[in-house]
């Protein structure tokens, strides 16, 4: 019997039966040989894990932009927190850990430049809009390995388009990792927005911390603990009512004092001019896109192609773009 064998026989036998079992995919778009050592789900998170997607989100914004320090979250460490999270509760649900690493991991393959700022740009920008999520989507199936896509499992590819929204994802695993998103970045970009000075430690209602906890590392057990108490044995993923009431207040009170505050969007209308002068720069100057931007916009149309382009640039790249077309160089004489 072959490894990969073993793994899903393990699986078969040991798994909560709501769990998505790797033998029991629907499969991937365009089928090839299984691996004789790694199931579906595992070479999932690989080829996720060895993208230049995922590479490139150390350099991308999670919520302040072009921090100086060293110690703020990146969407690179958001993705490891997510993911660390998400196989915590998999695990002690006997779900598939493998699975929801997976998603975990592509989650915000489609993250812009600048975090949500840089989305809300682009959304305004296309007319059909654009989100994270269904940008995750087009990375893993049309974008990475030079247009050919990742060519991941259905479970993977839903999971990743589901983590954000209301409709929630095929599996359990998905629907962890959408919790697992929450759960992640209201605790972590606390401690981001008090590292900055943005929030001091008395700031946050004394309600809440009664409730979720006063620590970083006691709201965290009280979130996760709670979802696996209310989610074992069930065909669901969910919280109480009070801890979700609680996290809910939370996020509310994040967005009030952290995320749309003048220091967290301090440096926004910039970004703004910024991507929007790429956005109309490449849409007049098609031939100055990348090659395999430039052949998916036949596919496409050159607005998708050149979001893609600007999409998955990091924080960095994005303003030596900016700066190599629009300021004036100093001549260099000889």
């Amino acid at each position: 019997m072959l490894i990969r064998e073993r793994v899903e026989a393990f699986e078969k036998e040991n798994l909560s039966p709501y769990a998505k079992c790797a033998a029991d995919s629907i499969g991937r778009n365009a089928p090839e040989p299984e691996c004789d050592i790694r199931t579906c789900f595992r070479r999932d998170n690989d080829r996720i894990l060895h993208s230049k997607a995922f590479r490139r989100l150390k350099h991308k914004t999670q919520v302040f932009i072009s921090p100086e320090g060293d110690h703020y979250r990146t969407r690179l460490t958001h993705t490891l927190e997510v993911t660390q999270i998400a196989r915590t509760i998999a695990r002690a649900l006997r779900l598939n850990e493998d699975l929801t690493e997976a998603i975990a991991m592509g989650h915000d393959l489609g993250h812009t430049p600048f975090g949500h700022s840089g989305e809300r740009v682009l959304s305004k920008l296309t007319d059909g809009g654009f989100t994270h999520n269904r940008q995750s989507v087009r990375v893993v199936e049309f974008i990475e390995n030079k247009g050919r896509g990742l060519n991941l499992t259905y479970e993977v590819t839903d999971g990743i388009l589901r983590h954000s929204g209301d409709i929630p994802a095929k599996t359990l695993e998905g629907r962890i990792v959408h919790l697992a998103d929450r759960i992640a970045y209201i605790n972590h970009d606390i401690d981001d927005a008090h590292r900055a000075g943005v929030l001091n430690p008395g700031d946050i209602p004394e309600n809440l911390l009664g409730v979720l906890g006063e620590t970083h590392r006691e709201r965290i057990n009280t979130l996760i603990s709670d979802v696996i108490s209310e989610s074992s044995e069930k065909d669901e993923i969910r919280m109480s009512k009070r801890i979700e009431d609680a996290m809910l207040s939370l996020r509310d009170f994040m967005f009030e004092r952290v995320y749309r505050t003048p220091a967290a969007l301090a440096e926004e209308e910039k970004v703004c001019e910024l991507i929007e002068k790429l956005y109309y720069y490449y849409m007049k100057n098609k031939d100055k896109l990348p090659r395999e931007f430039l052949e998916s916009s036949d596919a496409f149309g050159l607005s998708t192609a050149v979001c893609d382009y600007i999409a998955g640039m990091t924080d960095r790249y994005a303003v030596a773009v900016f700066t190599d077309i629009f300021i004036p160089s100093f001549w260099k004489g000889v």
